[in-house]
């Protein structure tokens, strides 16, 4: 079991959600919750606030994208083999409709083979309730530590 993961299981949700915040400032701009994480699968939710909206008064596509990131990354972590790192390639996104209330960000890599090494495909989606909104594939590469 990765690190990750234990400390998601041994902090519990809450805490974990505090810690990554602390450890990558950045995604503490969303406020995020994992509701979820075990391997090849991982949910965070975040509020609509008004420190993620655009002009339009919907959550802001950069908003989206660091949900995105930051679900597909931990998911990762927690999938990956052991002496094994990985960093993100790249991110090709996709808007679905009006992200207009708080988001869940799915990154579901049960279709991802973690004991592989390169580039690897790794696919979110986001939804206000069951609504998906957003779409994205996060290149991950993966190699030996």
């Amino acid at each position: 079991m990765s690190q990750t993961l234990q400390l998601y299981k041994s902090l519990g949700a809450k805490q974990f959600s505090a810690m990554i915040r602390e450890v990558a400032p950045y995604f503490a701009s969303i406020d995020p919750l994992f509701t979820e994480l075990r391997p090849g699968y991982a949910e965070v939710t975040f509020p609509k606030r008004r420190e993620v909206l655009n002009h339009i008064g919907t959550v802001h596509a950069i908003a989206l994208c660091n949900a995105a990131e930051l679900a597909a990354g931990t998911m990762t972590d927690a999938s990956i083999p052991k002496g094994f790192r990985w960093i993100p390639k790249g991110m090709w996104v996709e808007y679905l409709a009006k992200a207009d209330g708080d988001i869940r960000a799915v990154a579901d890599g049960s279709a991802v083979d973690w004991s592989s090494q390169g580039e690897l495909k790794v696919p979110v989606m986001a939804y206000v309730g069951d609504k998906p909104v957003f779409r994205a594939e996060i290149s991950m590469y993966v190699s030996q530590a």
